[in-house]
């Protein structure tokens, strides 16, 4: 489901959450809480797709890796972060049917910090940026770095099909291309950065590259 952004002071309120009222505000609200990715040298190279039509989104729930596919060519191979035991990513055949780059958090707590990048492929879940670390930490929605989050909104329309599992053969044949991150101990960005239409400008450089 949809993330709850962690933030200074939202790690005292993530537990109250899970401890009383997480069942009943999760259903209002969203997504579970997890930090917004700040920058740092991590960098992602996406490749421009021949036929847009042709894109597929693959990601290994087992693994954590998402890879994006133009028929048996790669064109992003990323680390995610997705559902915790006890309220996992769904599996199953989707297509992307919502983006929205700018989106922001429409309930309290926190109304208005930034889920940037949303691509959303089934009620309430949906790809969008995030901390991502090392095991699975969301209540169901997918978050990636905001450099591989920029470019999955790239690379990806509406019609774009998503298909999640335990694992893929890609696992084995494209796993050695993903390079894993683990952001569980990266301080939180400042309120005023977050609240800023700054936070919306994508990475530096072109987002998708010729091969």
């Amino acid at each position: 489901m949809l993330d709850f952004i962690q933030y200074p002071r939202m790690r005292h309120l993530y537990r109250l959450i899970l401890l009383g009222v997480g069942g009943s505000l999760l259903l209002l609200t969203g997504c579970a809480t997890g930090k917004v990715a700040g920058g740092g040298s991590y960098h992602v190279t996406a490749y421009k797709p021949h036929d847009p039509s042709k894109v597929k989104v693959k990601l290994s729930t087992s693994t954590q890796n998402l890879f994006v596919m133009e028929g048996d060519r790669v064109l992003m191979a990323v680390q995610a972060n997705v559902g915790k035991p006890g309220s996992p990513t769904p599996h199953g055949h989707f297509t992307i049917y919502s983006k929205q780059k700018e989106r922001r958090r429409q309930s309290e707590p926190d109304r208005g910090y930034p889920m940037a990048y949303w691509c959303e492929f089934a009620p309430a879940y949906g790809f969008h940026e995030g901390f991502v670390w090392a095991v699975p930490h969301t209540h169901g929605c997918v978050r990636l770095h905001r450099e591989a989050a920029a470019r999955l909104f790239a690379l990806v329309r509406i019609g774009t099909p998503v298909e999640i599992a335990s694992s893929f053969p890609e696992d084995q044949k494209y796993g050695n291309l993903v390079r894993r991150l683990d952001q569980s101990r990266d301080p939180d960005p400042p309120r005023s950065q977050l609240m800023s239409a700054n936070w919306f400008n994508d990475p530096p450089g072109p987002l998708l590259v010729d091969q």
